[in-house]
């Protein structure tokens, strides 16, 4: 595999992982599941700096944490994929 479709891949990968967290946090039976408890333990720690920048509290108790990781995913991903 060509390391521009691995690096692709990986950072697709980190994106699903975030949008599936997402859902967890929507269906309360589901964070209590293994698959949910391993995604908080996954994608919490990427995520908790930046809930530190921009607290749920101050957006109306909106998390706006996942879209950040995104969008900074996306960024990193063709700043890595330019480099190559």
């Amino acid at each position: 595999m060509e390391i521009k479709n691995l690096i692709f891949v990986l950072f697709r990968a980190a994106q699903f992982l975030i949008i599936a967290r997402v859902i967890v946090s929507w269906i309360p039976k589901l964070r209590y599941h293994a698959v949910g408890r391993w995604l908080v333990q996954t994608v919490d720690p990427f995520l908790k700096p930046l809930r530190r920048l921009l607290p749920p509290w101050k957006t109306g108790g909106l998390d706006f944490s996942p879209l950040f990781a995104l969008i900074l995913l996306d960024i990193l991903r063709e700043l890595i994929l330019r480099a190559f």
